[in-house]
């Protein structure tokens, strides 16, 4: 028996990117010591008084099956932050508390289309997008920027491609440039959003660590709101990547057809979660500062270490826990560099081919790592760079 190829086409026949992370995680079962810029996993656990709430509420037995929209408090809690944060009326009927973000993608996919439908997604993108959309059935349409245009997506090709898509996948602040898209950008989106009667999909995980600029949910947009499904997260904005908790935010009735389809799939989110997210939630701005402080911290570092020298460029730094480092000026592509700083200086970073074509040239480094190893690890990064474009 063969399985389905729904399954065995979610990489569309290709590498799913992860491909240098796997070799670097590898080699330090091997024994071998990496410093490892990959994935965007803090540096930092979860506070502890987040872990000693979720301790709370599990012996108080909030471990059985928990309400599949999520429980009424946390759903509570996270309108009250959206309404706050954006300007636009929202309840509890707006929101589903989802699996984390990765399952809210998929399902706000599920939501918006059809089997064959066009599902379109911007290049730079996070690996998961592609592969997230043909599991749920819809076409990826890729769209790439330029990174002369720092990544930002251009009105005119958005359109080139929406007439007869059915939705339009954004992410910003942005997984993998670290770019926050600018009003303009997002005023463009919405243009082609309402024109072409897509559904926007925004993925705004990274929505409290921006550095530059603002962050502005395209959601709050004239026109927008009706036809707008907003991913959200714990992990990045309070460090709890292993808990699995996110939501989506959208109009009252897609929110009760998302019900149903969390009821068949995923069946809702343990309580015990959900009460540490809800306490999470509740300590505020200065808490979700906190979590966000060593990002700022290293994107000022990289700033003064890339500063320094000519040969690694740097794309525009405004949000996010990443950096994407121009390394054409060594005439390799990311993925022979990433694989050539593994090898000789056990560094492990993300290719920028395994964010799409439009990031070729280019790394994706992760922020997460302690100042001084951080520094000291770029400073290699560049030596290493400008030895290959010396010869």
């Amino acid at each position: 028996m063969q399985p389905s190829g729904r399954i065995t086409g979610l990489t569309g026949g290709g590498s799913d990117g992860w491909d240098v992370f796997l070799k670097a995680r590898r080699m330090i079962a091997e024994g071998v010591k990496v410093t490892e810029l990959t994935i965007g996993e803090h540096d930092i656990r979860t506070a502890a008084p987040i872990l000693q709430e979720m301790h709370r509420a599990a012996l108080a037995g909030h471990t059985g099956y928990a309400a599949v929209p999520g429980t009424a408090s946390l759903r509570d809690a996270v309108a009250r932050r959206v309404a706050e944060r954006t300007g636009v009326p929202t309840s509890r009927d707006n929101v589903l508390i989802t699996p984390g973000g990765q399952a809210a993608l998929f399902a706000a996919h599920m939501a918006a289309c059809d089997p064959g439908d066009i599902a379109l997604y911007i290049d730079p993108y996070y690996a998961t997008y592609p592969g997230t959309l043909r599991g749920a059935g819809a076409v990826p349409q890729v769209i790439r920027t330029r990174a002369e245009d720092a990544f930002q997506p251009r009105a005119d090709d958005l359109r080139a491609y929406s007439k007869g898509a059915r939705s339009l996948l954004v992410n910003s602040p942005n997984n993998p440039t670290g770019v926050v898209y600018s009003d303009a950008t997002l005023g463009g989106i919405a243009e082609v959003c309402r024109t072409d009667d897509l559904w926007l999909i925004s993925d705004e995980v990274y929505d409290t660590q921006v550095w530059e600029g603002r962050h502005l949910s395209p959601r709050a947009l004239p026109g927008m709101a009706e036809r707008t499904l907003v991913v959200g997260s714990m992990s990045k904005s309070h460090a709890m990547t292993g808990s699995r908790c996110g939501w989506i935010v959208g109009p009252e009735a897609v929110i009760a057809h998302l019900v149903t389809l969390a009821t068949h799939t995923t069946y809702g989110v343990p309580g015990f979660i959900q009460d540490a997210s809800l306490f999470a939630l509740s300590q505020g701005r200065d808490f979700e500062a906190e979590i966000a402080a060593p990002f700022r911290r290293r994107r000022a570092i990289a700033q003064r270490v890339l500063g320094g020298q000519n040969t690694v460029g740097l794309i525009p730094a405004q949000g996010a826990m990443y950096l994407m480092l121009d390394i054409r000026a060594t005439g390799m592509t990311g993925e022979a560099f990433a694989y050539d700083l593994l090898e000789h200086e056990h560094i492990a970073v993300m290719p920028g081919e395994s964010f799409g074509a439009a990031a070729a040239g280019h790394l994706r480094v992760a922020m997460t790592i302690a100042d001084d190893a951080f520094e000291n690890a770029l400073r290699r990064l560049c030596a290493h760079a400008e030895k290959h474009a010396a010869r």
